[in-house]
Order: C-alpha cells, then structure tokens, then sequence
C-alpha cells in the first residue's frame, strides 16, 4: 500500500505577475539591489515576450520527490521567468524559465539528471499553470492588480506609500 503522505509527487510554488499590468520599467533611485535586478528582469520579460497573455513567475521552486522517506530522495529547484498563454488565457502554450538547482538528498543524483530534471521542470511548470489558471486563481490575481492599478490612479500613484 503506497503512503499518500505527501499529497503530490512534484510540488511548484510561484507568485505570479501579469505583465500586462506594469506600467513601468524605471527602477527607482532607492531600490534595493535584490529589487532592481528582480525589475531588470521583468523588463527583460517584456522586451522577449510583451505584455499580453504573459506571465512572470517569480519567487518560484519544484521539488520532485522520488522516495517515501522525507530526508531522501527529494530534489528541489528554483526558477523564474514567463509562462505565455493562448489569447484567452484559458491555457499555457509555453514556458521561458530560467532553473536552477537549489538543493537534493539525492545520493545517486548525477550531472545528466540534473539537466534531464531542468527540462522536466518547464513542462511542469507549464502543466501547474493550466491547474492554476482552472482553479481561477489567474483570474483573481489579475483583478486584484487592476483593484491596486485603480487605486493607484485615483490617488495619484502613493497606494502603499503612505503619504
């Protein structure tokens, strides 16, 4: 009998942002360096892949899991990058992921893996967002950008900024 313990054999995590939804690409004076690299890469996003029907993925992992045991066997990326949908946004077409690997129990895990995992982990990647666009949670981030976006506009940009 097979321990169901875990739920899912491969686990992914992002935040997800319209880019559609950013209105600029400047990176202020006082931002901080995890900051500005973080907005350098979404402007890159936005040059290669425009703004419409794509998706920047960001504070992202996949772990894969390939035993029972918690403390072995587990093999766990980081990523980033964009995933572009149809003009519906009704289903992922593709994935443009930079994938790193961030740590694993592993033993046996060798270069050839490793690689033959990255690639595994853009179609994952691209599979967890069909999930994710059905569970209707594209949809409520969209509109809650578009609640901030307003916002925003009617008070002369300074939401979060407290002024």
């Amino acid at each position: 009998m097979a321990n169901a313990e875990y739920g899912q054999w491969v686990e992914i995590a992002f935040d997800c942002l319209p880019l559609r939804t950013v209105n600029r690409t400047d990176i202020p004076l006082d931002a901080s360096p995890g900051l500005a690299a973080k907005m350098l890469r979404v402007k890159a996003a936005i040059e290669k892949h425009g703004t419409l029907n794509s998706y920047f993925l960001h504070n992202a992992s996949c772990t894969f899991h390939f035993t029972n045991d918690p403390r072995e066997g587990m093999v766990q990326f980081a990523f980033q990058g964009v995933v572009m949908t149809d003009s519906g946004d009704q289903s992922a077409r593709s994935g443009d992921l930079e994938v790193v690997l961030e740590r694993e129990t592993c033993g046996w895990l060798d270069q050839s893996i490793v690689d033959w995992l990255s690639d595994t982990v853009k179609h994952a990647v691209v599979s967890e967002f069909n999930r994710y666009i059905a569970a209707g949670d594209l949809r409520k981030a969209q509109e809650r950008i578009e609640r901030i976006q307003k916002a925003s506009d009617e008070s002369g940009g300074f939401v979060g900024m407290y002024l």
